[in-house]
């Protein structure tokens, strides 16, 4: 899609787009045309900054996986979000897999840019696309889409012709300040650090947080930069003392492989299928290095969470989850974030934490959720927040099954069927007095 870049450069932003599974060529047009217009629209967007979103494609929840393997043999997916849905995987900002601008070295540095270049190239989408425009639309995404995604969201609200819904992420780099102490008291409680380290990193970590409150109180660029070169070598840090396990796994010493990825995307046929041959622009995929997340310097260690508060007062539906080892976007700072931002307060704090069961075998999840009714001038909500055992970052990769039936539980009101564990919990104690 054609949109105007920083400083009005030309830009191309690329997408990949799977219409539902759901959607059958041989019905007849009109009943064709409804369950088009009725079905959900997801856009996904990965992280990095400078992370592709055709990663998510192969590696998480889309219809086709790639295989670690000298090959790269791509195969279909049992567990892909269109499966009920239509998804839409969108490369951005500008340097992001295929995306680019023909102006030289140009790259967004802060989230209104980009998410004015999203509005843009989404209204470009529905213009090529008009069937697509009445589907209710969901803005999804994981790690620094945590960033992202609010900000795209809240732009794509004042344009009520835009069908937005809802929003969701997973392990969301939303509260960096929140997650850096997570990550050190994680890394502490997980034997990583030693409580002499910790104690150490703890006086890094004070500093770290004075320059990023003046930062973000004085707005200058260059004290937001200092922050973000801060907080990284804190996580440097707590990975150094631990022996550099995986941040994104603490299980795991090296981060799920992508390796057959690149040369799949940069492969002739593939560029040919894609269009985008002619571009002269190779795939890119960075996670936080290289000059994508360099012009997001910035806005990196930056607070988010009021974004999420916006959305929520405005009556969007909005689902946060995370994979239970992640260090890096980990459930504690996620629960946090709610606890400040969700109202009325006491009754989400109240809100039963469910155990999401399955028929045998362990649980599924962890479920908190809240909904409101519309009431005079107040539109109603809708929070969900989802604990994932046993996975890491990528929720989808870790668990596809359990992270596809979480989505449609979301997205079409299903129930989260499972146990509040409060009366047995009361019984155990009661019975220790």
């Amino acid at each position: 899609m054609d949109v105007n870049g920083p400083d009005a450069a030309k830009s191309h932003l690329f997408y990949w787009f799977f219409e539902s599974q759901t959607c059958d060529p041989h019905l007849d047009p009109g009943e064709q045309k409804r369950l088009i217009e009725e079905t959900p629209l997801l856009i996904w967007l990965n992280g990095g900054p400078g992370a592709s979103s055709s990663a998510g494609l192969f590696l998480e929840n889309g219809p086709l996986r790639i295989a670690d393997d000298a090959a790269g043999t791509i195969s279909v997916s049992p567990d892909s979000w269109n499966q009920e849905a239509h998804v839409l995987y969108w490369d951005q900002p500008i340097g992001t897999g295929y995306s680019y601008c023909e102006k030289p070295e140009t790259y967004v540095q802060d989230e209104d840019v980009l998410s004015t270049m999203f509005r843009e190239g989404l209204q470009a989408f529905y213009a090529t696309y008009p069937e697509y425009k009445p589907c209710p639309l969901y803005v999804c995404g994981e790690s620094y889409a945590g960033k992202y995604v609010p900000a795209i969201a809240l732009e794509i609200s004042e344009h009520p012709d835009i069908k937005l819904k809802g929003i969701a992420v997973g392990n969301g780099w939303i509260k960096p300040e929140l997650s850096v102490r997570v990550l050190i008291d994680y890394a502490y409680a997980s034997g990583y650090l030693g409580r002499g380290q910790k104690e150490h990193l703890d006086t890094y970590y004070t500093n770290f947080t004075n320059v990023l409150e003046e930062g973000e109180r004085t707005k200058e660029p260059k004290t937001l930069e200092h922050a973000t070169d801060l907080g990284n070598a804190l996580v440097d840090a707590v990975l150094a003392y631990g022996g550099n396990f995986d941040v994104y796994d603490v299980r795991r010493w090296d981060d799920l492989s992508a390796g057959a990825l690149r040369p799949y995307m940069d492969s002739e046929g593939v560029r040919e299928a894609l269009n985008v041959r002619d571009s002269g622009v190779l795939w890119q995929f960075a996670d936080n290095s290289g000059p994508v997340a360099t012009a997001l310097k910035a806005d990196n260690m930056t607070d988010a969470s009021k974004k999420y508060g916006d959305l929520m007062e405005k009556g969007y539906k909005v689902l946060l989850y995370t994979g239970n080892f992640d260090t890096a976007c980990g459930y504690q700072s996620t629960e946090e974030i709610l606890d400040a931002l969700v109202t009325p307060h006491d009754t989400w704090h109240a809100s039963p934490r469910l155990i999401w069961k399955q028929a045998q075998g362990n649980p599924k999840g962890f479920v908190r959720s809240l909904r409101t009714e519309k009431t005079g001038h107040s539109p109603g909500k809708s929070v969900t927040q989802v604990a994932i055992p046993d996975s890491g970052h990528e929720v989808p990769a870790y668990q596809p099954q359990v992270a596809r039936e979480m989505l449609y539980n979301w997205l079409f009101d299903r129930p989260f069927v499972g146990q509040d564990p409060q009366s047995t919990v009361e019984e155990i104690l009661k019975k220790a007095q």
